[in-house]
């Protein structure tokens, strides 16, 4: 990148590691298109599913947050990133919707985390 000087401009980008989970999000009967854009698990019931997707800080955050979804009951694990903290879920509407609340709630009252609330659309 150049100013109009055409000299180089240096950008430095810098993250505030703070333990909070910064979006949660539930699509509900998501078209089939998003799913296979994303690559998400394609033998489901597009009209009873939802996509799940949250982001939280520490990054590595993510990986506890896939344990309790997994363990919390019938949910696919889409994507799981400890490099940006991203994940995201699958399943019956119930079911994600079950899986958010539970990692939520642990994150904020066991880890101390600020959440934000689960939005659903």
């Amino acid at each position: 990148m150049t100013n109009e000087h055409g000299e180089q401009i240096r950008i430095v980008q810098e993250t505030v590691a703070g333990k909070e989970i910064t979006f949660a999000h539930v699509m509900g009967g998501p078209d089939p298109i998003i799913y296979q854009k994303l690559g998400l698990n394609p033998q489901v019931d597009y009209g009873s599913s939802a996509i799940g997707i949250m982001n939280m800080t520490p990054p590595e955050s993510a990986v506890i947050a896939s344990d309790i979804a997994v363990k919390s009951g019938n949910i696919y694990l889409g994507f799981a990133d400890r490099f940006t903290g991203t994940l995201i879920i699958t399943g019956e509407i119930s079911d994600v919707m079950s899986a958010m609340t539970e990692i939520v709630e642990y994150f904020r009252d066991s880890l101390e985390y600020v959440v934000c609330k689960i939005t659903k659309r």
